[in-house]
């Protein structure tokens, strides 16, 4: 598990390109045979991967001083790969790609498994501390909330699709979801925003080998880029805009923690304020 501390916005926007990388963006998460995480002191959240070739077991390790990863915890799983399961605590759940699940504190044997070695399951998760169990439910996103926004017209066209908020899957402050820009559209979260009460990490995926995104970072006022490939994330702190423009159509998932689990919590940034 790698540390990352948490950043000053009056610090960040003297950082050159090497250090903008060094201290938001996650790369090569996704290691065939191993769990790979990363622990980020802004609001605690883990953001991690799982490429089980072989079953691959969760444990606490030392950086978080548990006795295991979800004593104190809870987690949220997006599958990007292949089918697999997922066994907690004796319990075998089934992720096809795409499929989600919420793991509640408490859980203690967590085993993620491929149903085939060749083309093997990516497991994708978010970890944030919880103070109760909320039960383990899994996710089909044919049954989430999902809202389309955008148009063509202006290069946003997208479908969000909500797998953990409150009223759908319960959970202590963990909110996740995906979302998939329409053929033709490059823009994500534009106009952008901000929400002091809420960080947030994004993990952009289904791009092409050539294909990239900027993801566009900082104060509305004092915003950054950083350079994205497929399957890297992104962390941004409450204070930070997080909007992306690929060379192509792309999809993300968002895993947000903090203060409040209102989706609609956020301060808009005017366009004509944005530089």
């Amino acid at each position: 598990m790698e540390l990352r501390t948490a950043s000053s916005p009056k610090d960040v926007k003297h950082y050159t390109t090497d250090r903008l990388r060094e201290e938001f963006l996650i790369q090569n998460l996704f290691a065939a045979g191993e769990i790979k995480s990363v622990y980020s002191h802004i609001d605690r959240i883990i953001t991690g991967a799982a490429v089980p070739v072989t079953p691959l077991t969760l444990t606490a390790g030392d950086e978080i001083r548990a006795e295991y990863f979800l004593q104190r915890r809870e987690m949220g799983v997006i599958n990007i790969g292949g089918k697999g399961t997922i066994t907690i605590d004796g319990t075998v759940y089934e992720l096809g790609y795409k499929d989600g699940i919420y793991i509640g504190m408490g859980s203690k044997d967590i085993v993620f498994a491929s149903g085939d070695q060749s083309n093997p399951a990516k497991f994708y998760f978010n970890s944030a501390p919880a103070h109760k169990t909320y039960p383990t439910v899994l996710i089909k996103p044919e049954n989430c909330v999902q809202v389309e926004l955008g148009s063509l017209e202006t290069s946003n066209h997208r479908v969000i699709t909500k797998y953990i908020l409150p009223g759908q899957v319960e959970s202590c402050q963990l909110v996740m979801g995906m979302t998939s820009l329409k053929p033709g559209s490059v823009w994500n979260t534009m106009p952008c925003h901000t929400h002091d009460r809420r960080m947030e990490v994004y993990l952009y995926f289904e791009m092409p080998q050539d294909a990239l995104v900027f993801h566009y970072m900082g104060e509305p006022n004092e915003t950054r880029h950083i350079v994205m490939r497929n399957e890297e994330a992104v962390i941004s702190p409450s204070w930070s805009i997080h909007s992306g423009s690929g060379t192509q159509a792309y999809t993300f998932i968002w895993g947000m923690v903090g203060e409040n689990q209102d989706f609609d919590d956020m301060d808009g940034a005017p366009m004509s304020t944005i530089r």
